[in-house]
């Protein structure tokens, strides 16, 4: 069985829904799913043992919260070349965060991405819920087809 790393960071929690809607979508592929805040990640350790990794923070002002800043600088140093990543973000007028993450994730971690970063205003907006469970289901196909 698959196991995702689905980490986040969020302001008003609702980077967080879109996080556990992208696990669902993992686990209805096979997959298992750890949704993580953050800033409960202390060392470079906590990632190891995962088979794809989602990445996600809310664009605030232009850019990604200081929080996913500090872990994206302590990922970098836990090789994860290779495996298959995805970003998603919630956004209100702009989207820079999710394409600066998924930016990272691509060439600097040298990850396989899937598709395009996750943008959405909200779960609850527009098939929110469906969009971040098929965003999850993606990456679950991505894995499971290695």
């Amino acid at each position: 069985m698959s196991k995702v790393f689905v980490a986040f960071t969020s302001r008003m929690g609702e980077t967080k829904k879109i996080a556990e809607r992208i696990a669902e979508g993992i686990r209805f592929e096979g997959g298992e799913a750890e949704v993580i805040d953050i800033t409960a990640i202390k060392k470079e350790t906590d990632l190891e043992g995962y088979d794809g990794y989602v990445f996600g923070s809310p664009t605030y002002h232009g850019d990604m919260l200081q929080p996913m800043k500090t872990f994206l600088f302590l990922a970098e140093k836990a090789n994860l070349e290779g495996k298959v990543g995805g970003a998603f973000g919630a956004f209100g007028w702009s989207g820079e965060a999710l394409d600066r993450i998924y930016g990272t994730m691509k060439n600097i971690y040298k990850m396989n991405m899937v598709g395009d970063p996750l943008r959405l205003k909200s779960i609850s907006l527009g098939g929110g819920t469906q969009m971040a469970q098929e965003y999850g289901r993606q990456i679950g196909k991505k894995i499971n087809s290695r």
